[in-house]
């Protein structure tokens, strides 16, 4: 009885982390056409999600992204929605992990992170890494794990508010972060925070430096970490696109909105 009213309880909470925003608006999203066209197998897509879970994530890690995703292109296992393939892979902590369209994300405020220097023959490797964790599930009974996101602004000291999304032991907190797109990466030794380069560190502060040691040997990676990763670079799909700023059609200097 007390462990179907926990499953129950964890369920109600999920429901409640995972409802959208009614005042979200993108700032700016790509054509679905052009997006699809900028990305390559191995990117991740982050995302500016719009659940009340987006909203906390987004303030505990002080970035615009709260979700990633990693496209894998015709490595989907051919499923499709209406048609259009699965071309991204994503972890919930409702469903665990999934593959989903593209156009999930087509009216969302979204950023490609590429890896640099990966071999054809590599990008294959994360993408099977990932794709065989499709369909794994995620505990969701433990309700301590969940409970701590009702709170929107959580009154805690900036050093730990990425620990805040690793509280406890359960699986959702692996399904929330980017654990295993991360885990995904680290299968092949390819590094997402800074490392040891021809036997020298990054300049980082010492403080910076104790938080990346902790995330790495506990998995607390966040989508503002391929974000801010020296080793992804950023690309953006209008000037990927061949972008002629000529044909731009300027409203008059005067003219205001109707």
């Amino acid at each position: 009885m007390f462990q179907r009213l926990k499953e129950w309880t964890g369920q109600r909470i999920l429901r409640y982390l995972n409802t959208p925003s009614r005042r979200y608006a993108p700032f700016f999203a790509p054509p679905l056409d052009v997006l699809r066209h900028s990305l390559q197998p191995g990117d991740v897509l982050l995302i500016e999600g719009d659940t009340r879970l987006s909203t906390v994530i987004k303030f505990l890690t002080q970035s615009t992204w709260s979700h990633a995703a990693l496209f894998v292109g015709d490595a989907g296992k051919g499923e499709t929605s209406g048609g259009e393939p699965h071309v991204l892979l994503e972890a919930y902590s409702e469903v665990g992990v999934v593959l989903a369209p593209l156009s999930k994300y087509e009216k969302f405020n979204t950023r490609i992170c590429r890896p640099v220097g990966l071999t054809n023959e590599e990008r294959k490797a994360v993408i099977d890494f990932a794709v065989a964790r499709v369909g794994m599930q995620y505990d969701n009974k433990q309700i301590f794990d969940l409970a701590r996101y009702l709170f929107p602004y959580p009154p805690v000291p900036v050093f730990f508010r990425r620990r805040m999304l690793a509280i406890g032991s359960g699986d959702p907190t692996r399904a929330i972060c980017s654990t295993l797109i991360a885990a995904a990466f680290e299968s092949i030794h390819y590094p997402i925070l800074p490392e040891t380069v021809d036997g020298a560190r990054y300049g980082i502060a010492p403080f910076v430096q104790s938080e990346t040691d902790h995330i790495r040997k506990h998995g607390l990676y966040t989508p503002r970490d391929f974000d801010i990763s020296p080793y992804f670079s950023v690309v953006k799909p209008v000037i990927v696109e061949n972008f002629d700023y000529h044909t731009i059609k300027w409203a008059p200097p005067n003219a205001g909105p109707d």
